[in-house]
């Protein structure tokens, strides 16, 4: 069975870019994908970036109890699925996966073995720049969005690691994000 590396950030906080650096750099290791009721935005592909079903679909799947986790979340839904993550950690020795604080409480509720990172902004004004240059928000969204990135943040104190993902040191960020993902395999063969 595989071991589950959580990464979680408030909204552009980088866990595409560190989990994208990281599959490259372990043998043996998937990103998760996780189901979402929003649209595909440009570039979105299904399967691989989520899978795109309909609210409705994912209303259905959530009464009969498909889901591990799911949350809504700027008006959309996003969850795992309990087979798709069975079968992805019987693959691979390391899955990674994107989960914001609230599912991640969820997999602690069903007990979920995983390792959970989150990924801490240097500060929100750099945040909202990030989200801006990534596009796709109306300053509405924006506002909403760094809203919850507090709340998350503030949600993140069980989480057993944080790394502030500095501008500009994304490299960092990766480098110490792995040492701690080989510190664990060592540790826990």
């Amino acid at each position: 069975m595989g071991l589950l590396i959580v990464i979680s950030s408030p909204s552009g906080g980088g866990k595409d870019s560190v989990i994208n650096a990281l599959l490259k750099r372990f043998p043996n290791s998937a990103r998760f994908v996780t189901t979402t009721s929003r649209p595909p935005r440009p570039g979105n592909r299904e399967g691989v970036d989520y899978h795109f079903i309909s609210p409705e679909e994912f209303r259905n799947k959530i009464e009969q109890g498909k889901f591990i986790e799911y949350n809504f979340y700027a008006d959309n839904y996003y969850g795992t699925e309990k087979s798709r993550l069975t079968e992805s950690l019987n693959k691979h020795a390391l899955v990674l996966t994107q989960i914001e604080v609230n599912g991640k409480h969820n997999l602690d509720k069903a007990k979920i073995p995983h390792v959970a990172i989150f990924l801490i902004p240097e500060d929100l004004a750099k945040l909202a720049e990030r989200i801006r240059r990534r596009g796709g928000v109306s300053e509405a969204e924006l506002k909403e969005r760094l809203a919850i990135a507090k709340s998350e943040i503030q949600a993140s104190q069980d989480y057993d690691f944080k790394v502030v993902n500095a501008e500009g040191k994304l490299a960092a960020t990766i480098n110490k994000i792995e040492a701690i993902i080989k510190n664990h395999l060592k540790t826990n063969v």
